[in-house]
């Protein structure tokens, strides 16, 4: 009866850890994890088309996170997304001025994030600067649609 109990006990902690792993794991993946916050400066970046970027997804730098996109809006004069990114605080002074910012998918289907490529110019980018060498989101159905458009033209 005992060993029964311990049974019981050992299989209900070890289901418990599971589930607390798995939780873990979504809240990581969905970047929705509370993380230590460095200390970031904030950058914007106007956007054609901005597909599926949400708020909190990834900048990365040479496949590197190193930052997060704080907030999506439209700008009403030329009605273009404004995304405003937080960037490591690591960075400041050290990127150009002319970095590039491209929204790039993570596989067929994964979320769309941006990255950053660092460009040549001496003048370093600041807090508040805006990036203006951008690149929009590639829109799969938009291909698929100029495929299927062409190929119905030949």
């Amino acid at each position: 009866m005992q060993n029964q109990r311990r049974m019981e006990v050992a299989v209900g902690a070890f289901m418990l850890l599971g589930v607390l792993a798995l939780v873990f794991m979504a809240l990581k993946v969905s970047g929705l994890a509370w993380e230590t916050s460095n200390k970031t400066f904030q950058v914007e970046a106007y956007f054609g088309d901005i597909g599926g970027l949400k708020e909190r997804s990834k900048v990365t730098l040479a496949g590197v996170t190193v930052g997060r996109v704080a907030r999506i809006e439209l700008d009403q004069q030329w009605f273009e997304a404004r995304v405003l990114l937080e960037l490591d605080e690591s960075l400041q002074g050290k990127l150009s001025k002319d970095t590039a910012a491209a929204i790039q998918t993570a596989g067929l289907l994964g979320d769309n994030y941006i990255s950053l490529t660092p460009g040549i110019e001496e003048a370093t980018l600041a807090a508040g600067d805006t990036l203006r060498d951008t690149q929009s989101a590639l829109i799969l159905e938009d291909l698929i649609n100029q495929f299927i458009t062409r190929s119905t033209q030949d």
